[in-house]
């Protein structure tokens, strides 16, 4: 790489790595606030879907405004609707105004995210496409494991969090402006709605089952980080422990997400994939009997993320080892939607479950959702046996 590009690979890299923080630090933080306001835990739950559903909106419309535009038009937009969004949340306390708000930041995260992840692909050499990609995740990663940690301003000042967070976005957004504005390559295919439809049916009938580790990743990850902070303050766990118990997670996925890779490459991945999801389950089974010790559950969280913290990755691998290449575009938007999916479902659902329920029942469910996801994919192997790889 000469010095350029040197420069837009590290921009983009770190461009990412705020879009983490930010949503590392949106989950827990409303969900916090909500609570010491006395707000339901189903509709806290609720709101924490906003982010999600504006990914999930935005997926199918990225790719024509891409192509006429160019990659650093679509990052600028992105990063100035995450921070505008960010910077209006002290002005108006209201429910469904900051889902409103969480809707545009996720609008804004996967514009940034979409372009920066496909640029970072059209330039990286073949050689070093691997490892761009590996560091483009792990910032992500390393953003969205800090983010917690700016709950405690809470203490401070309610607003303080959100104007902090908006005040990085920006400075890290201005940097965009010292690079060169490129366009995807023109010989791309160009797909209709149709034909992308109909490609996301052959992939589900080869690969579901290498899709279902984005959406249970997706499911447990809001989670950990929306549900899991009225799961602990109400089981007598203070707002300083919550901030470090929840970082445990991302932390741990992020020491062993290059390892678990070349396991993958070495044993396979769905031997890999079903090795890690039972140790996930045996990680909550701890966490539900930990009850309000912060260190075991901080110790169960680490553990948890080193080992199903890369099941997202891991899902996007198996799935190219079991599609044919001119599949692979489609399976990828597939895991992103899916992702999305479950990330949406998953803090309403738990928030109902927090409300109904008491005891560990939190951390149960998730045991069974990781076991019911091992056994899916343990009883996948004729099938895959069958399917073309591609080269």
């Amino acid at each position: 790489m000469n010095r350029y590009e040197n420069m837009r690979f590290w921009i983009l890299v770190l461009m990412t790595s705020v879009s983490g923080f930010t949503q590392g630090m949106l989950l827990p933080l409303i969900s916090i606030i909500f609570e010491k306001d006395g707000i339901d835990a189903s509709l806290n739950g609720l709101n924490a879907t906003g982010l999600y559903i504006g990914v999930l909106f935005a997926s199918p419309l990225m790719e024509a405004p891409l192509r006429k535009f160019g990659y650093k038009p679509l990052i600028l937009t992105g990063g100035l609707t995450v921070f505008a969004s960010l910077l209006l949340f002290p002005f108006w306390k209201s429910l469904w105004f900051w889902f409103i708000l969480r809707l545009f930041i996720g609008i804004g995260d996967h514009m940034l995210n979409f372009s920066a992840q496909t640029w970072i692909t059209s330039f990286s050499r073949k050689g070093r496409l691997g490892r761009n990609i590996a560091l483009y995740g792990l910032f992500f990663s390393l953003g969205f494991a800090v983010g917690p940690y700016m709950t405690r301003l809470v203490n401070v000042d309610e607003r303080l969090p959100f104007i902090t967070c908006s005040i990085i976005s920006l400075c890290f957004w201005l940097t965009v402006f010292l690079l060169k504005n490129e366009h995807p390559e023109a010989d791309l295919e160009n797909v209709s709605f149709l034909a992308t439809f109909q490609r996301f049916g052959k992939v589900w009938k080869l690969a579901w089952v290498a899709l279902l580790p984005p959406l249970g990743y997706g499911f447990m990850e809001s989670s950990l980080n929306s549900s899991f902070p009225v799961y602990a303050l109400r089981n007598g766990i203070n707002v300083d422990a919550v901030s470090m118990i929840i970082p445990a997670f991302s932390i741990g996925s992020i020491v062993f997400q290059l390892p678990l890779g070349m396991l993958s490459d070495r044993f396979g991945r769905r031997k890999v994939l079903i090795a890690v999801l039972l140790i996930g389950c045996a990680c909550f089974a701890g966490a539900a009997f930990s009850k309000s010790n912060a260190i075991a559950l901080f110790a169960c969280f680490f553990v948890a993320g080193m080992a199903v913290g890369s099941t997202f990755s891991l899902g996007i691998s198996y799935l190219s080892d079991l599609l044919p290449r001119p599949l692979l575009p489609a399976g990828n938007i597939m895991c992103g939607i899916l992702y999305s999916f479950g990330s949406m479902a998953g803090p309403y659902l738990w928030g109902v479950i927090i409300k109904y329920t008491k005891g560990p029942v939190f951390f149960l469910l998730i045991c069974m959702l990781l076991l019911v996801l091992s056994v899916l994919i343990f009883r996948f192997k004729k099938t895959a046996a069958a399917v073309p790889r591609h080269s």
